[in-house]
């Protein structure tokens, strides 16, 4: 299959690699266009802008950071240059309100739109093990299926309207974040007690979570390893953004995630835009004055 390829950040290289892996002539185009040239010397076809990728595949992938970074792209060239009855995925976490109005833009030019975020870290895209969740046109999911499934471990449909992919992205996401502000608060907690945090998540992740997810952010919160941010804290702080405005359109209360978002704000303000996003956790030594800063 022809695939289009756009978005070679830390979560889109990999994918793009995996894809070039399972046989597609993949065409790649990034706004940073050096970053293609390793995939470039594996055989992928770099294009010099969005039109030129558009117009020359039957699938565009998009793996950006927001709304305004796949729309400079659509806008870019790739409405005008995309063909009748293509489908463009888009992999971002996108608002729902935005994915509402590009799969409007699609289907007024008789092109399909696939909503499919994923689950998962830069590590599990390079094995190719994201659990990929999709919804949109069933028939139009089935034919591009094979191509989600060389970028993941599972691929979840959950509807035929593609924004509901992002909303089941952003709860997830929002329970990420709560999980994370949890245990900021704790290892707080037992720092200030005069006891080792690598010690209390050992017996918490034995005992009680025993989950990869806890693990993994439990070691980089006990270590205060943030840098280099696989998941940024600026990219956090938009996905608590955007639960909170699916909150607002279905009226449902989201005091959790109004305190997280002011935390991430917090953080930001602070210069932390570019750690990783468990970084939320220092926010609760600086309250409990054992963190730098407070």
């Amino acid at each position: 299959m022809k695939i289009g390829f756009i978005g070679l950040g830390s979560m889109g290289f990999p994918m793009a690699a995996n894809l070039l892996e399972a046989g597609h002539e993949l065409h790649v185009y990034n706004r940073t266009l050096s970053k293609a040239d390793p995939l470039k010397e594996k055989g992928a076809i770099v294009e010099k802008d969005p039109g030129e990728l558009a117009a020359s595949v039957d699938v565009i992938i998009t793996m950006l950071s927001d709304d305004s970074a796949v729309y400079d792209i659509a806008e870019g060239g790739m409405f005008e240059c995309m063909k009748e009855k293509a489908t463009h995925i888009s992999m971002s976490t996108a608002s729902v309100s935005f994915i509402r109005e590009l799969h409007r833009r699609h289907e007024d030019r008789n092109q399909h739109l696939i909503s499919a975020p994923v689950f998962g870290r830069p590590d599990m895209a390079e094995a190719a093990k994201l659990w990929i969740v999709t919804a949109g046109q069933s028939d139009v999911i089935d034919n591009v299926k094979p191509v989600l499934e060389s970028l993941g471990r599972a691929v979840s449909v959950v509807g035929e309207r593609p924004e509901q992919a992002n909303t089941i992205k952003i709860a997830g996401n929002f329970m990420i974040a709560s999980m994370i502000e949890t245990l900021g608060e704790s290892f707080s907690l037992i720092e200030k007690s005069g006891m080792d945090s690598h010690m209390f998540l050992n017996i918490m992740t034995s005992a009680l979570f025993d989950a990869p997810v806890y693990k993994g952010y439990g070691s980089m919160i006990a270590d205060r390893k943030y840098l280099p941010g696989g998941f940024k804290m600026k990219h956090g702080f938009k996905d608590v953004r955007l639960a909170l405005q699916i909150g607002d359109e279905q009226e449902v209360p989201m005091p959790l995630a109004s305190l997280i978002h002011d935390h991430y704000l917090q953080g930001v303000a602070k210069g932390m835009s570019d750690h990783d996003w468990s970084a939320l956790a220092e926010i609760s030594r600086f309250s409990a004055g054992i963190g730098k800063g407070s």
